[in-house]
This record gives structure tokens, C-alpha cells and sequence, in this order.
């Protein structure tokens, strides 16, 4: 699918707000990486990225969007963000093949944190995944380190450096192999004032020289163990995105949604009406 196409019906891709809605089906409940102020949860009304009112299944997934479609009639995006990492587990990539095969006019949109992305490059091809969001927060593996706790990767936990290395590699090779198929991939960075503000520059060249089209800066939401920190202000956000703009495109309004909303971003959001009555799954939130 063209950029031209995907900034007009995709509210998270294009250059501009608009009334498209999209739709986040919460079936990745597991993670691979720790990042330091991340902080996933089931909740009701807490409105952030990594929470989610329920779990749900691939096989359940088609209902959910079939009630969606009836109450979301600007509903052009089904994506999958979570709550945990989408390749950590085979979940999204499942729920990923019945959309397809039921809802062909959908636009299929993945978010990722990337360390298993270039050993599951194919197999989102395949599925033909149209836009593809990675969390890049550093290239350098000094400042990730600070970032990320630590990884489980082919069944073995890495720690500080050696973890941020394997994580950034593994990202940049993954983007580019995904790019180079046509998929259209937008890079998101959590903007941490004292570990990685300076560093924003580095990261949108090196995304972009791996093929990513589109860059996010996010403010991050102190907590967890980086809940000491201060959000960034206003001008602290802007003079990142003004460091990465002569780079790569940039992406101002991220509503920083749920795992689980429906509707318009910025605009309604009925995520808890469409799954109202689905029982929590608390116990499926681990790392590995």
C-alpha cells in the first residue's frame, strides 16, 4: 500500500489529524524486553500505552472487530500494540492472518519493540502487515542500557550493555529488512529529558538510513523506576523533533492510546464499550 494512501485512511501515518479511526486488538500479553518506565497493566480507565482492560485471543479477535466496524463507521486501521511486545509471543501475527482473510479492506498496522523483527520479517510480509511501528529509544547501547533493563532473547536473559547492543542491532537490521519490502515503518522514541534528549539526532539518522519513513518523539510518562524524572515541557519536545527534522518526517499528533481503544484518536474513544464483559488476564504479563 502507497504512503500516499496510508497518510489519508491511517490517523497514526500521516502528516495531519483526521477523522480515521482504527482499532487496537490487545492479544500480545507477553514482553521480551524490560524497559525502565514501562509499566503494563490491566485498568480500566488509565489512559496510556500498555494498558488494557482484558486480554483477548486471535480466534476472538474477528468478533471484536465485526462489533467495531458496526459502532467505528471511520474504523480503516486494525493494529495490535500490545499490551506487551507483539513478536514476543505468536498471538498478533495469528489474530493478524483471520483479519486478513475476513476484513481485506482493513489496513494492517504492528507495533514492535524489534528485537526478534529481522528473524520475523518474512513472516510479517507474508501476512502482509501494511505499516510497522519500532520503539527505537537510543542507538547507542551506553544510553539504552540506562533505558532498557535487560532482554530474553532465544531463551536467555542479557543485561545492560550487551542487551542494548543485541536490542539496537537487531532493531536496525529488522527496519530494514521490512523497508525493503515496501512496508511502511514509523519509528517511535520516548523522549527521557537527561538520558536521551541529546541523542535524538543520532537515532532519526540512523532509523531513517535503515528506511524508516516516519519519526515519533513521545514524552515519556515518569514511572516505574524512571518515575523520578520530569516529564519533558513543551520545549523540550519541540527541540527534539526540530534536532531529528532535517532527517526524517515527523509525527506530531500521538494520542499515546491504549492497547485496547477504538474510535477516533484525540477525538472518542468506546474501547470499553467493545469489550465490555471480557474477563481480565492478568496472569498471562510476563517477560520471556
Amino acid at each position: 500500500m502507497d504512503y500516499e494512501t496510508i497518510s489519508r485512511e491511517h490517523p497514526c501515518f500521516g502528516p495531519h489529524k483526521h477523522n480515521k479511526g482504527r482499532m487496537h486488538l490487545p492479544v500480545a500479553p507477553g514482553c521480551n524486553i524490560e524497559c525502565r518506565f514501562c509499566d503494563r497493566k490491566i485498568h480500566e480507565s488509565e489512559e496510556r500505552p500498555g494498558v488494557t482492560r482484558a486480554v483477548i485471543t486471535p480466534q476472538e479477535a474477528c468478533a471484536y472487530v465485526r462489533r467495531a466496524l458496526e459502532r467505528v463507521p471511520e474504523l480503516t486501521v486494525v493494529g495490535i500494540a500490545g499490551p506487551g511486545d507483539t513478536l514476543a509471543t505468536p498471538y498478533a501475527l495469528e489474530a493478524f492472518r483471520l483479519i486478513k482473510e475476513e476484513f481485506p479492506q482493513l489496513i494492517r498496522c504492528m507495533s514492535t519493540n524489534g528485537l526478534l523483527l529481522p528473524e520475523k520479517a518474512d513472516e510479517l510480509i507474508a501476512v502482509g502487515i501494511d505499516t510497522l511501528t519500532v520503539t527505537v529509544n537510543a542507538v547507542d547501547p551506553e544510553i539504552e542500557a540506562r533505558l532498557n533493563k535487560g532482554i530474553t532473547y532465544h531463551g536467555r536473559r542479557y543485561e545492560g550493555v550487551e542487551a542494548a547492543d543485541i536490542l539496537i542491532r537487531n532493531q536496525l537490521e529488522g527496519i530494514a529488512r521490512v523497508a525493503d519490502s515496501g512496508m511502511l515503518v514509523k519509528v517511535n522514541t520516548v523522549l527521557c529529558p537527561g538520558i536521551n534528549d541529546a541523542h535524538i539526532e543520532e537515532i532519526a539518522c540512523a532509523v531513517k538510513d535503515a528506511g524508516a519513513h516516519l519519526y515519533n518523539i513521545i514524552p515519556l510518562i515518569p514511572q516505574h523506576e524512571l518515575a523520578h524524572l520530569n516529564a519533558p515541557t513543551f520545549w523540550e519536545l519541540d527541540a527534539a523533533r526540530q534536532a531529528a527534522y532535517p532527517y526524517i518526517n515527523i509525527f506530531t499528533h500521538c494520542a499515546r492510546c491504549r492497547a485496547d481503544a477504538v474510535g477516533v484518536p484525540g477525538e472518542y474513544d468506546i474501547g470499553g464499550e467493545i469489550y465490555a464483559g471480557r474477563a481480565p488476564a492478568e496472569e498471562t504479563f510476563s517477560h520471556g
